[in-house]
């Protein structure tokens, strides 16, 4: 069956695009393999009407109420190849099934990368978190801590301090220039040297990070924004341009998320260099919005 638009990734952002396109009465299949970057988190929030709910809790809903559009379709799969056809674009699957659409949206999240400490990714999502606005309310009055992993992690150490006392660790590679060091230090925030090589407790738990000094300082939260890749590569493979972002590479779109490749829209993480779940769905509203003007033709 050839439907009118693909979206492919059905989190935050594909749900958003695919009901649009459902109450605009096209077929749309959203192609989704089960694996969203926030997976890791027990609740999420800062979502109007759904603060504090998980994650999966609110996709499986929205997945509940696109199925209830007659022309929605749902498929649990991983997309690995998208190509231009004569009439839009073929969606190859890795059972190798094919799909095609007059119109694809690409919300497939991205990737992250975390820096190489011990104890990281056992407490990623929980008490090693990358968002104060998603998680430092969650955290607030423990002593916190931000990791360094890029020049930018100052602007995350520099708002912590509204949530609980702050420590910066630059890890020794990234000193803050002598405007933002003198904006921490107002700011009540410590500055820290000596690298982190180990984080202390029973994870997801945390009660502390090993310095290289052997120094055990106590902590309760880790905040780290990590280095991003696109999830997958049917950007790249259709010819979308690519942007560098603070934290990693982004597919650049317009205002109604359309790429650089006619036909092709794109939204959520994937598309954006900031990363929220509001901002997300509000990017793949666009995206929905913007395929199905396309249509008009």
């Amino acid at each position: 069956m050839s439907f009118d638009v693909i979206v492919v990734g059905g989190s935050f952002a594909g749900q958003a695009a695919a009901i649009q396109l459902a109450r605009a009465r096209r077929r749309v299949l959203v192609i989704d393999a089960a694996a969203p970057r926030n997976r890791f988190a027990k609740a999420a929030h800062g979502i109007v009407g759904h603060d504090g709910k998980p994650p999966r809790a609110i996709v499986q809903e929205a997945t509940r109420q696109l199925l209830s559009y007659p022309t929605a379709a749902f498929m649990d799969a991983e997309a690995v190849k998208a190509e231009p056809q004569e009439h839009g674009f073929q969606v190859t699957l890795a059972d190798g099934s094919r799909e095609s659409a007059k119109r694809l949206v690409l919300a497939t999240g991205v990737k992250d990368h975390l820096p190489a400490i011990d104890g990281l990714w056992d407490r990623w999502g929980n008490t090693v978190i990358h968002c104060p606005y998603c998680h430092g309310y969650e955290v607030r009055d423990r002593q916190i801590g931000v990791l360094a992993a890029s020049p930018h992690a100052w602007h995350q150490a520099k708002m912590l301090p509204d949530w609980g006392p702050t420590t910066f660790f630059t890890q020794g590679e990234f000193e803050p220039e002598p405007e933002e060091l003198a904006l921490l230090v107002r700011r009540g925030v410590r500055i820290e040297r000596t690298p982190i090589v180990a984080l202390h407790g029973d994870a997801p738990g945390l009660n502390g990070v090993m310095l290289a000094d052997g120094r055990l300082l106590d902590m309760g939260a880790l905040f780290v924004a990590p280095r991003v890749s696109i999830a997958s590569p049917l950007a790249e493979q259709l010819g979308c341009t690519i942007a560098d972002g603070m934290m990693g590479p982004y597919i650049e779109v317009d205002d109604w998320k359309a790429t650089s490749v006619p036909g092709v829209y794109a939204a959520g993480d994937s598309a954006q260099a900031m990363h929220n779940a509001s901002l997300a769905m509000a990017s793949g509203t666009l995206a929905g919005v913007g395929a199905h003007q396309s249509l008009m033709v």
